[in-house]
């Protein structure tokens, strides 16, 4: 353990030291009702003539795309899509995309969807002005070319991927989740429109809501402190916990929606900054074997998590504790701290979400454990995970 410490110590240092050279970076939002529309009539005005929609075919089938490129269909413009995009992205699907890309000529690429459309849309991007194969990019800072113009419409509350640089692809043969991250990649500009995410199913709005909070919470008790990351991340928790069950309950409620809208932004800005832990550590894992989504497996690691590194996020969470309203200033961090767990977990149950999968098999656990450990080492995290740790973490979600 003292090793690895040491190792992640000097790793994060040159984390610190690549993020500081790197190139400087655009991006706007457009918010609110009718923000698509504006983000369309951006396009417009930036000279675009081809433009290529980055998507999934059900949203496509609700009538959701047409909805929100009404804009650009009614200009002169040539729109084309791809459409095949399907949860967890894969680099079979990116390759797809890429084809139709080149294609049609695409100068211009939309993603309208959630986290996956996004993240493979900046790869479609990426790749369809590059040679080189998208999994040499694996890692951070490898995309180094001019990619197309990428712009988003999120139609979840939860990735928060319309407002970070990196993208998560997996591979089809080994089911391995792979991280590509660079300023290259991030969106000019997305559009927060929650007429867009009215028809989202509760269960999506629950599990996607709890990927927010999670990026929020693992954004504020991280151990690298950068830009603006604390005020986005208790931003990102407070509007999570304000409207995640009001949206969950009625999927019309346009407030709660453009609350959690604004909530995912803010935390998607604040894992920009400083990137996510080890609750991803684990969830990465769990969806790349058991295809547990994404916001669903993060919502039932997050309390274990947090109660593994209490002592060394106590200060932390004893203040999102009084930022949420379950104590006040003064009062003993450690009963906050727990405090603070509680509501999250209560939280995830008000949500219909449940403390335990029966996917989880015993007999892949030590695998689990190794990778999680692997992928947590990369991040800023309070406190390292450890073997024994997972494994307990695993068997009381396996119930």
């Amino acid at each position: 353990m003292l090793k690895r410490r040491i190792k992640h110590s000097l790793y994060i240092g040159l984390m610190k030291l690549v993020a500081g050279l790197g190139p400087g970076s655009s991006h706007r939002a457009f918010v609110g009702r009718g923000s698509s529309r504006e983000l369309c009539n951006h396009i417009l005005r930036t000279g675009a003539r081809k433009v290529l929609i980055v998507t999934d075919k059900p949203l496509r089938e609700l009538g959701v795309v047409d909805q929100a490129i009404a804009a650009l269909l009614a200009s002169d413009v040539e729109v084309s899509f791809y459409d095949g995009v399907l949860p967890d992205p894969t680099f079979d699907q990116v390759a797809q995309g890429v084809r139709v890309a080149r294609a049609t000529g695409a100068e211009v690429i939309l993603a309208i969807g959630g986290g996956s459309s996004i993240d493979a849309a900046k790869i479609i991007a990426a790749s369809a002005t590059s040679t080189e194969s998208p999994k040499d990019w694996v890692g951070f800072g490898k995309v180094k070319h001019e990619i197309l113009k990428l712009y988003v419409m999120p139609t979840t509350s939860g990735t928060g991927s319309e407002a970070t640089i990196g993208a998560v692809i997996s591979d089809s043969g080994t089911h391995l989740k792979s991280i590509i991250s660079g300023a290259t990649l991030l969106p000019r500009a997305t559009a927060l429109d929650p007429d867009l995410m009215v028809g989202l199913p509760p269960h999506i709005t629950a599990a996607t809501g709890m990927d927010a909070l999670t990026h929020a919470i693992e954004a504020y008790i991280g151990v690298w402190e950068r830009g603006t990351r604390l005020e986005d991340a208790r931003i990102g928790v407070k509007l999570v916990f304000d409207n995640l069950a009001a949206a969950y309950r009625d999927g019309s409620n346009l407030e709660a929606r453009a609350g959690m809208a604004m909530g995912a932004y803010y935390a998607g800005l604040a894992i920009n900054q400083v990137n996510v832990g080890n609750v991803h550590a684990i969830a990465h894992q769990l969806g790349g074997k058991y295809g547990i989504p994404h916001g669903l497996a993060n919502a039932l690691v997050l309390p274990h998590v947090l109660e593994f590194c209490h002592d060394e996020a106590k200060p932390r969470l004893a203040e999102l504790a009084v930022l949420t309203g379950l104590g006040a200033s003064g009062e003993n961090e450690s009963q906050l701290a727990h405090k603070f767990t509680q509501a999250v977990k209560d939280l995830r149950t008000e949500v219909g979400i449940p403390d335990h999968s029966g996917k989880l098999q015993p007999q892949d656990f030590d695998a689990i454990a190794e990778l999680a450990m692997a992928e947590g080492d990369g991040y800023p995290v309070p406190r390292l995970l450890d073997k024994a740790s997972i494994l307990s973490i695993l068997g009381r979600i396996a119930g």
